[in-house]
């Protein structure tokens, strides 16, 4: 059959069209990869080159999220919501797209302190679970969320989600323990904060915040044998890099009865010259007076 000339002109136009979109298609992949290695030294050159990328193929939505990433770099998290949103839109199914956005959008909350904001955080982070039900962090998150708008049952849940599905990750135990302690379910934050010390490697930093834990519901208890003996597991993982379990250890061995005074002023002289002098002093300020007291009452001088 043969093809008149408007017929002709059609099919030309489409690939001219055709041609067209995938020169600027691979103009756009060009500019994102020239855009990641200036992401290294020169991140606003970079996501000057990704938003043009964008420009030219608003359909790449690998661009897109490597655009959000860069604005995460300079926490500009309403960017990397909307950039995000985009994103979604054109691959929904891609499940770390819609973790990001709702992280960046509890960054947003975080700072508007919004009910609505917060409410913004969550259908993200729940669209998250449906694209991949074992995406671990974004049950993590979406705990926060649902803690914020006052639904703590909601929000156990989900932080148990979290920890069910990585039982390696530290920081996923703490604001479990955290909750149910507020909730004064001791029983389950003992539990979960035991779990969360047999599972997690002391090479673990996090692993030190776990025990601190777990010695403030012994001393909830007013269990002071336990506690010390938790406080002083954790000043064997973490003590270099926290003075304030000095203090912790040093004042627990001053109240007990009878006090242990040779531990507690070995424990609050080395609280006193890691952290009441020079530019820590302001943030141990209390801690620091009332070391200067215990020193005093226990017949020791600094």
């Amino acid at each position: 059959m043969k093809l008149g000339t408007l017929g002709v002109a059609l099919v030309l136009g489409l690939a001219v069209s055709t041609t067209g979109c995938s020169r600027r298609s691979i103009e756009a992949v060009n500019l994102a990869n020239e855009a990641d290695q200036q992401k290294k030294v020169d991140v606003e050159g970079a996501i000057g080159k990704y938003e043009q990328a964008v420009q030219l193929d608003p359909t790449n939505h690998r661009i897109m999220y490597k655009l959000a990433m860069a604005y995460k770099k300079k926490e500009v998290w309403e960017k990397v919501a909307s950039t995000l949103a985009r994103a979604t839109q054109v691959a929904p199914k891609w499940a770390n797209y819609w973790y990001e956005r709702g992280y960046a959008l509890v960054k947003v909350a975080e700072k508007s302190k919004a009910k609505s904001a917060w409410d913004e955080a969550k259908e993200p982070l729940q669209k998250c679970i449906e694209a991949d039900p074992n995406f671990a962090e974004c049950y993590h998150e979406l705990g926060s969320v649902m803690l914020f708008l006052d639904s703590e049952q909601d929000a156990l849940d989900n932080f148990t989600k979290a920890v069910s599905h990585r039982p390696n990750v530290a920081y996923f135990y703490t604001p479990l323990a955290d909750l149910y302690m507020r909730l004064d379910y001791y029983d389950q934050a003992e539990v979960v904060l035991k779990e969360a010390i047999n599972v997690i490697d002391d090479k673990d930093k996090d692993k030190f915040y776990l025990y601190q834990m777990l010695a403030g519901v012994y001393q909830v208890r007013k269990n002071m044998d336990a506690m010390i003996q938790t406080l002083e597991l954790a000043n064997k993982l973490g003590g270099a890099e926290h003075p304030e379990i000095l203090f912790n250890l040093g004042s627990s061995y001053a109240v007990l009865n009878p006090p242990k005074k040779t531990q507690a002023l070995q424990m609050l002289k080395q609280f006193f010259a890691r952290a009441c002098k020079g530019g820590k002093s302001d943030k141990y300020k209390e801690q620091c007076e009332q070391t200067n007291a215990l020193i005093a009452q226990l017949g020791g001088n600094i």
